[in-house]
Formats: structure tokens, sequence, C-alpha cells
């Protein structure tokens, strides 16, 4: 096989390991995609699927390959990043990279060590709608960015099994919301003031232990925040919308304001008669958001030749850092600045 055509492996059958594997596959420029499970079935019923190749589960650290792609469970992250990051090579690793800041931090001084480039799968960073917001707020277009509202919708609730392992709301769901205001502002988030509750589904009526206490989960959260550069910015979140998947953003400006995510598939009823329901909402984020995560494998094998990092893992970390000082928020019912999360205390 040409040299000029990268080898990827992708280490995880589930549903991001399909994702990835797909879209790597579908990429002119790779020539060969390996999947790596610890079953080896699963493994070789997605290779079969797409025409890749298996590779034994104990052979990930020295597999012949130009790059990887990490998409098991959160939880064996840390075991799959730790084979994969001595030998150098480009490394995409779905969000988040650990559950903690400490873990977080430690991928990322490992990656430094070995020159290994890590691409944390933010996919939201490659909508198509978010990255025009993106632009128009760097090119000055909007003017003075006055605030951001941002609305994050789960279409169905969780099961029990994931909500226990998720890390709950603010890690899992809204650490997307966080990074995106980072990234669309060009100025990380230094202040949050976040509530929390269940009021619906009461799976969610659970505590995820952290070392700053038990931190109560829940099916709806509000977050206010404010960024360094002192854009004031709302989130909204839910684990269930009865309509379908709803990811929004509104940013408002001294010369415009935009909206990303308002689409003829947004599931929302106006009830002013300015257009019919959805036909076809938004069923997941997979769905939401797949040609996000098509421009972000393309991204990442950029990257593997030698292109610019679209969202390196101190992203990750900085947003982990949010997360969890929304924790602390919810805890003290005050307001918390984001500096005062040392990386140790979570």
């Amino acid at each position: 096989m040409p040299r000029d055509r990268c080898r990827v492996l992708v280490v995880g059958a589930g549903r991001m390991g399909a994702l990835r594997a797909e879209d790597l596959s579908n990429d002119p420029r790779v020539g060969q995609v390996l999947v790596a499970n610890r079953s080896r079935q699963r493994a070789q019923a997605l290779a079969d699927r797409l025409g890749a190749d298996v590779l034994d589960w104990d052979r990930i650290a020295d597999a012949d390959v130009d790059a990887v792609a990490v998409t098991p469970a959160t939880s064996v992250h840390g075991e799959v990043l730790a084979a994969v990051l001595p030998a150098g090579r480009p490394v995409l690793c779905e969000k988040p990279i650990a559950m903690t800041l400490s873990d977080t931090q430690r991928v990322i001084d490992l990656a430094a060590g070995h020159g290994s480039a890590v691409q944390v799968g933010f996919q939201r960073r490659f909508d198509a709608g978010l990255r025009a917001v993106h632009e128009r707020i760097t090119t000055g277009e909007l003017g003075t960015l006055y605030s951001l509202r941002l609305l994050s919708h789960d279409h169905e609730p969780n099961d029990t099994a994931f909500i226990g392992s998720s890390g709950g709301i603010f890690r899992d769901l809204h650490v997307h919301d966080l990074d995106l205001v980072a990234w669309l502002t060009g100025s990380p988030v230094a202040s949050v003031y976040a509530t929390v509750a269940v009021r619906e589904h009461r799976q969610y009526d659970v505590r995820n232990r952290t070392a700053a206490g038990d931190v109560p989960d829940g099916d709806v959260a509000v977050i206010h925040a404010v960024t360094g550069s002192g854009v004031q910015v709302s989130i909204h979140g839910s684990r269930h919308d009865p309509r379908g998947h709803d990811v929004r953003l509104e940013a408002f400006g001294s010369k415009d304001s935009v909206t990303a995510g308002l689409t003829e598939r947004t599931p929302l009823l106006s009830l002013d008669g300015a257009a019919a329901p959805a036909q076809h909402p938004y069923a997941g984020f997979v769905d939401r958001f797949r040609e996000a995560f098509r421009a972000e494998a393309a991204a990442f094998v950029d990257l593997i030749g030698g292109g610019a990092n679209p969202c390196p893992p101190q992203a990750a970390l900085e947003s982990l850092r949010a997360a969890v000082a929304c924790e602390l928020s919810v805890l003290r019912g005050a307001p918390v600045n984001v500096t005062e999360v040392a990386t140790q205390e979570d």
C-alpha cells in the first residue's frame, strides 16, 4: 500500500467507533482503517461492513499505523491513551479525555512528552452554522459581542447505566457548550453560576461523587457564565425534549444578531404561525451533527498530514474545569470563579 495514503487505527467498535471508522474509510487520503475492540467478534463485524481490517486488542501499542482514533467508553480512555501516545502519532480522542482534571492533565503531559498531537472530539466546532457564527465574531461582522445564548436538549432520557458513569449533566452535556463559549469568543470562561434540578425523570435523582463532594445530577440545568473578555452567556440544558434533539445558539452584537441550529428540522413548534412543525426533527446528537462529524474526521486527516490541530487537549482541560466550577456553584449556591478550580481539586 502506498504510504502517501495513511493508515489509521480505530480503537473501539461501538457507536462512535463505527462513526469514525466509516468517515475515515470514506476519506480518499486514508488507505487503510484497522479496528480493535476487546470483543474481536464486534470488531470483525464492523470491519466487514466497511471493508476495514481487524487488529488484536493487545497489539494497539505497536500497531503499524500513522494515527489512532480513541473511541471506547471514557473509563477505558486512560488505558488506551497510555498504550498509543508513546508512539508519537496523532490521536483523535473522543471527549472527555478523562473524567477528572488530574487525569486529563496526565494525558496532556504524556502526549507532550512523546510529541503526540491529540485532537479532542468536540464535534460542535465543525458544525457549519456554528462555524459561520465563529467567523462573524472573529472578523468583527457582529461588532462588539454583547451576549450568547446556548441551548442543548437531548431527545430521549438516558438509561440508568449511562447516568451512573456519565459524570453528570455538567461534565457530560454542558462541557460541549462551555467549550463552544471559549472557542467562539476567543476568551476562557471566567465565572459561572449554575443550577440543576430533577423535574420529570427520577433516574437523574442521583449524586455523582467528586473530590468536591456529592454533586447532584438532574434532567435540567441552567448556567450563567461570563468570559474573561466580559461576554455574558446563558446556557440552558435538558435531558429530554419530546419533539427531538435540539442544539441551538444565538449571538448578539452591536452590528448584528445571528443564530445557528434553527432549521426546518429543529424540534420546535412556533405558536405565532411562522412555520410548520418539523416533519423530520433531529433524533439524536449523531443525526444533528452528522456532517460535523465528517468534517471533524477530515480535519484529523489534515492533522495526520501535518496540519494544525483544530481542537487541542488544553481545550478539553479548560472546558472540564469550567464544568467542575458549575458543580461547585451548585454546591455553594453562589457564583464560582473558574480559576479557583485547581487541577488536583476534582
